[in-house]
């Protein structure tokens, strides 16, 4: 029997702040007990294998790239949809990586500078394989 995984956790300034740029994003409840000011917050997961979103209350800022981070995958929308939404919601791109022929991925940030990328959708994917093949 393996682990599984409980919580990712980001570190931040304003907990709530940014769990709520990260609730809209992905479509996840914070925790009815989470108020602006607490050290901690969690959007929760009603999935019990999914891990819930942590965020801790930290002293110091984001200094260097993250060395893990989360990737997208849109479902109901395209990668570009997906990309324009979560831009739209307050995060940057960091580096664009999408090519002419629709692979790629785009790198962003949120709010407090930690990279996240959005990859294609599931059906993008499939689309581009059967036009090349």
């Amino acid at each position: 029997m393996y682990p599984r995984i409980h919580n990712v956790s980001f570190d931040c300034h304003d907990t709530y702040a940014l769990s709520g740029f990260w609730s809209a994003v992905l479509g996840r409840e914070r925790h009815a007990d989470d108020l602006p000011g607490d050290p901690e917050a969690v959007l929760v997961t009603t999935h019990p294998d999914a891990p819930n979103v942590f965020f801790q209350q930290v002293a110091e800022t984001k200094a260097v790239k993250n060395r893990v981070h989360i990737c997208l995958e849109p479902a109901g929308r395209t990668r570009d949809e997906e990309v324009q939404r979560v831009l739209d919601l307050g995060a940057t791109v960091v580096s664009d990586h999408r090519r002419a022929d629709g692979t790629g991925w785009v790198v962003l940030a949120d709010p407090e500078g930690n990279e996240f990328c959005v990859l294609r959708s599931a059906a993008e994917r499939v689309s581009t394989t059967k036009e090349s093949a």
